[in-house]
């Protein structure tokens, strides 16, 4: 089976005396009732790739403030205990040795020095502060470039997210009118089965017009089925981006009416740079651009301050702690690192970040070109939806008309029964072809403003 031969079956399904496309029957009292606007709402704040977006952008800020803390002085504190066994520096006389002998001089010297002592206590405190860093200012450029970087992802998940959630919301609505137009066209055809038997017991049918409606009612039933396992599939896939458990039952309140006015509007792009992508892949050029300066900046030597206040004490017994024994032990110290080499890392480094930045700069032109192109077609096809909203409007009037008048000639006796299903079947393919149309207008319509890389205000509500 060709495609066109499949949407000719599936337009087929189109309703006859419904004049709004998105009407359901009723539901439920556990039945969510769904708007478009509470759809986006749930999307915006159920959904897991809102959820993630946003994410990226609390993780953007975290790296920010790690960035900005190596600026800042670090305090670190420590509290030790230490045990000596045996040690070089603890002399002692030689057993049978007199105290006059020369070892016993050297024996006390070293007795009352802190070396070799058997318990020993210490409590530091040290501060650092890096003076000068050829890469602290980048790091802490790349952190903000990344954050906002972050920010804009977060405004392009939204606007993906809309363009799904509309079609989506399109699709079932669609694909709901269909169900109803099958069961309509299915309710009709048994009205008229009926009719057929009632002039058959009038006297005024024929066997062969009842065979003739039963053919037409059993032709129409599978359609029904068919209908009905697509505005399944077409609801749970609208589930699935709503967060909406499988198994409760949704009304699409939202109707699939086409838009007030179809006059061609003269959409503009704005300019690529606004689009929120292109904004992000431009930080992007900047996170490669400063790469390159720490590439670079690893041949510069960097200067650090530190300072250490500390207090030791020695007692003769473990826990033989005091506040009068302890000894002060302070210093501070400037530490200039100065690169020389090592083994040509540096170098190669410096070669990879420049090609990463170029690589960058292609992406962004690339871009720059896909979102006009994307523009572009996503305006045209807006547009073509809007005609084809009027061409099939005009010819379900048309169709309408058509039927109207077999219908009254078939009573007249003027004409026969398959000129009557060959006018329904005209029938219920334009307005199938019209739901269609309005459908693919809504479609468009997200996809122009996934184009513009915008979304609404219930997608992106107040966190």
């Amino acid at each position: 089976m060709t495609l066109i031969s499949h949407c000719t079956r599936l337009a087929v399904l189109a309703v006859l005396a419904a004049p709004v496309l998105g009407a359901q029957r009723p539901t439920p009292t556990d039945t969510v009732r769904l708007s478009l606007d509470d759809a986006l709402q749930r999307s915006g704040t159920q959904g897991e790739e809102a959820r993630l977006a946003r994410a990226q952008v609390d993780v953007a800020a975290t790296q920010v403030r790690a960035a900005r803390s190596a600026a800042l002085p670090a305090l670190d504190g420590s509290f030790n205990y230490q045990r000596t066994y045996a040690s070089p520096f603890q002399v002692k006389a030689p057993s049978g040795a007199s105290a006059d002998s020369s070892l016993a001089p050297i024996a006390k010297l070293f007795s009352n020095l802190p070396f070799g002592r058997v318990n020993q206590y210490t409590a530091n405190l040290t501060a650092t502060q890096a003076i000068f860093s050829p890469r602290l200012g980048s790091a802490l450029r790349i952190a903000n470039y990344y954050q906002s970087a972050s920010r804009y992802g977060l405004r392009e998940q939204l606007a993906e997210t809309e363009y799904q959630v509309r079609s989506a919301y399109a699709r079932a609505q669609l694909a709901a009118a269909l169900e109803a137009s099958a069961r309509e066209a299915v309710a009709q055809a048994a009205r008229f089965l009926d009719q057929e038997r009632l002039r058959l017991t009038a006297g005024t049918g024929s066997e062969l017009d009842v065979l003739r409606a039963e053919v037409s009612l059993e032709n129409l039933r599978p359609q029904l089925l068919d209908a009905q396992n697509g505005a399944a599939v077409a609801t749970l896939d609208l589930k699935r981006l709503v967060n909406v458990p499988m198994d409760t039952p949704v009304v699409l309140t939202t109707p699939l009416t086409a838009p007030p006015s179809l006059a061609p509007t003269s959409a503009t792009m704005g300019g690529v740079d606004d689009r929120s992508a292109v904004k992000a892949e431009e930080d992007a050029v900047r996170i490669a651009n400063e790469l390159v300066k720490q590439a670079i900046a690893a041949y510069i030597p960097a200067l650090d301050f530190r300072m250490s206040l500390g207090r030791i004490m020695y007692p003769q017994e473990v826990f033989a702690l005091n506040g009068r024994n302890w000894l002060t032990d302070w210093n501070a110290s400037l530490t200039l690192k100065v690169p020389l080499f090592n083994g040509f890392k540096r170098g190669a480094e410096l070669s990879q970040a420049r090609i990463g930045l170029q690589a960058e700069r292609y992406k962004l032109a690339q871009l720059r070109e896909a979102v006009q192109l994307q523009f572009q077609q996503a305006l045209g096809e807006r547009t073509r939806a809007a005609a084809a909203i009027t061409a099939r409007q005009r010819t379900v009037d048309q169709a309408q008309k058509v039927y109207d008048l077999t219908v009254l000639r078939y009573d007249q006796g003027l004409a026969t029964h398959l000129d009557v299903s060959d006018a329904r079947l005209a029938l219920l393919m334009a307005r199938a072809n019209y739901a269609q149309a309005v459908a693919q207008y809504h479609i468009a319509d997200a996809g122009l403003q996934r184009a513009l890389g915008v979304s609404s205000a219930a997608l992106n509500p107040a966190r």
